[in-house]
């Protein structure tokens, strides 16, 4: 238990945003839910469960409400728990609450908002005064887990290394460990990127193929989150760590992984409309393969497997013929700047 108590906010009751709320009550502190849907927020408040929570309910004592006004009233943190779908809508109305300048916001969004290609971070900075001391949380965190005190360990990122260490303090106990960095942009371009390998890496499954493919497509991934985190500013050992190759790792692998998962439908022959019919949240790698199709034409960089997941999802593309196709490009060297 922390000796000092904070009322905290968290934007967004999806399973994120529940098990989030759930690490920082069981931390002593006094949380509240915001759930933009009222009849969903009456049915969490009835039910104290959500569906891929299984096994888990909200303790009686954290607060769920509609109403976001009375969510942040007199928190000391914020807390943005939404899809990346949503980013724009809920910072803009946060930003008409003027949040004070002593209510960190902090950011578990893992995408780009699709329309201006911008990061979580600069969206809730656009709305809320151009404030220096966003945080964000990234890294290998399946909600199904984190709710069972399975042993975890995720980065806050920041600017600010003072919010970022309030932050790691706010959320460490004996089983969700967290670090801090100070490279914002790879913390978020890691935790967004990756998603898209996922994807790739549940087609492969879908379509049969081995561990060795799996092995391939995420080493190669993470020389495409390099090539364009590089471009954009971020550093090369942040892909090195818990919001890189951590976040890849368990994404890319487990059943808990609404991407891979939802690869895995696409590889057995379902259209993308058919597939996300299928998963029971949002699935933030299929937004984000056609951002990052911008991204990378925007930058010039070479992304051939995150290009080929785009060309998948949006093409229509045969996925066995995509795979041979990325399979008879150009031999070349090893080498980080080659693709």
């Amino acid at each position: 238990m922390k000796t000092k108590q904070y009322k905290i906010a968290v934007l967004g009751a999806g399973s994120w945003g529940i098990t989030l709320g759930d690490v920082l009550y069981n931390n002593g502190h006094n949380v509240a839910l915001w759930e933009f849907d009222p009849v969903q927020a009456e049915k969490l408040k009835k039910n104290r469960k959500f569906v891929s929570l299984k096994g888990y309910s909200i303790p009686q004592d954290i607060k769920i409400t509609s109403d976001m006004t009375e969510a942040v009233r007199g928190v000391r943190y914020i807390i943005v728990s939404v899809p990346s779908a949503a980013i724009g809508s809920v910072a803009g109305q946060l930003g008409k609450l003027k949040p004070l300048k002593s209510q960190t916001v902090i950011s578990t969004v893992k995408g780009f908002e699709n329309k201006t290609l911008n990061r979580p971070s600069e969206v809730l900075r656009n709305n809320l005064g151009k404030r220096e001391h966003i945080v964000v949380l990234s890294g290998p965190s399946h909600a199904e887990e984190v709710v069972k005190n399975v042993p975890t360990a995720v980065v806050v990122a920041s600017v600010s290394e003072k919010a970022a260490k309030e932050v790691q303090n706010l959320f460490s106990n004996v089983y969700f460990r967290a670090y801090t960095s100070g490279d914002i942009k790879g913390v978020e371009l890691g935790g967004a990127l990756k998603n898209v390998v996922a994807v790739a890496s549940g087609i492969s499954n879908g379509l049969k193929m081995g561990d060795n493919t799996k092995a391939a497509l995420i080493t190669r991934g993470v020389a495409e989150m390099i090539r364009l985190g590089l471009e954009l500013g971020a550093k090369k050992s942040t892909f090195n760590g818990l919001s890189g190759i951590g976040d890849l790792i368990v994404t890319c692998f487990s059943e808990h992984s609404r991407n891979f998962r939802f690869g895995r439908f696409i590889g057995q022959g379902l259209t993308m409309k058919e597939a996300l019919s299928k998963m029971d949240t949002a699935v933030e790698g299929a937004g984000t393969a056609k951002s990052c199709r911008e991204l990378a034409k925007k930058y010039n960089v070479k992304m051939p497997v995150c290009n080929t997941v785009y060309e998948i999802l949006y093409k229509g593309k045969d996925p066995e013929k995509a795979w041979k196709e990325l399979m008879n490009r150009p031999i070349k060297s090893e080498g980080l700047e080659e693709a």
